[in-house]
């Protein structure tokens, strides 16, 4: 059988409802979002999906997985193929860090298809290329295994969230996560940068900004607040995941699909 030409997702919601798109973090599958689902599916119709490389989705559907290749406006189209097949022209957008990323290379590219932004512990610049670039070479040569001693740290403020049933599944993620995918997406990582762009989304806008988030670090999330017209920041006291505080993240994000 072929594979899909699409990233792996799961939708669930009523379906006559707005559809809501939740877009993962590198090295996580759509469970990340698993917290939110209960509070989010009783108003939208919620899409999840894979990242290239990760959960179900494969490396193939990207036009090129080689060094250097990907770029989050790559990732950005595979996004839209998804509402598209869905038959969505409009939908609603979350996403945690690269899935930020995404969601914003959306808003100022495509603005007309993204009724609401949500950023999550996400960046406009995420620091400089090589840093990603090496690790992406180290991924492809190791895998994801060299990563797991240094990611707690950075992805949860507390080190005993790691020791949790849904902080196992995180990283368990990150161990299956396939090498081409993710040394893909560091490369999308390392070329994106939509500073310039910012001033262009017109999307009502969420910014949530970790306080202990040492990978994107608050100032990362006020950039972000600052150069979006419009933006509402918040901020939760969390690590790189705000998944470890599913109840603030909760409650930010759903008074902002609340809103006007």
């Amino acid at each position: 059988m072929p594979a899909s030409p699409f990233l792996h997702h799961h939708v669930v919601g009523p379906a006559d409802a707005p559809p809501l798109v939740l877009g993962p973090s590198l090295g996580t599958f759509k469970v990340v979002w698993e917290p939110q689902l209960p509070s989010l599916t009783r108003r939208f119709r919620v899409l999840r999906f894979d990242l290239p490389g990760h959960g179900g989705s494969t490396s193939a559907v990207l036009p090129d997985p080689g060094p250097g290749r990907t770029t989050v406006g790559h990732l950005a189209s595979l996004v839209l193929a998804l509402a598209d097949h869905h038959g969505w022209d409009r939908f609603h957008y979350a996403g945690i860090s690269l899935g930020g990323a995404i969601g914003a290379h959306l808003a100022a590219r495509d603005p007309d298809r993204i009724a609401s932004l949500a950023l999550v512990c996400s960046s406009a610049h995420f620091s400089a290329a090589q840093p990603w670039h090496e690790r992406a070479a180290l991924v492809r040569l190791k895998g994801t295994a060299p990563l797991l001693e240094t990611i707690p740290s950075r992805w949860f403020a507390s080190a005993d969230v790691a020791d949790t049933p849904f902080g196992r599944r995180l990283l368990g993620n990150l161990a299956d996560t396939n090498p081409v995918g993710y040394a893909a997406c560091c490369d999308a990582l390392a070329d994106y940068d939509l500073r310039p762009d910012l001033a262009t989304i017109s999307a009502p806008t969420l910014v949530v900004g970790g306080t202990l988030d040492t990978a994107t670090p608050l100032e990362h999330a006020r950039e972000l607040a600052e150069g979006i017209p419009h933006a509402v920041l918040k901020t939760v006291a969390c690590g790189h995941l705000a998944a470890e505080r599913p109840r603030a993240l909760q409650s930010v994000l759903t008074a902002h699909l609340r809103g006007p």
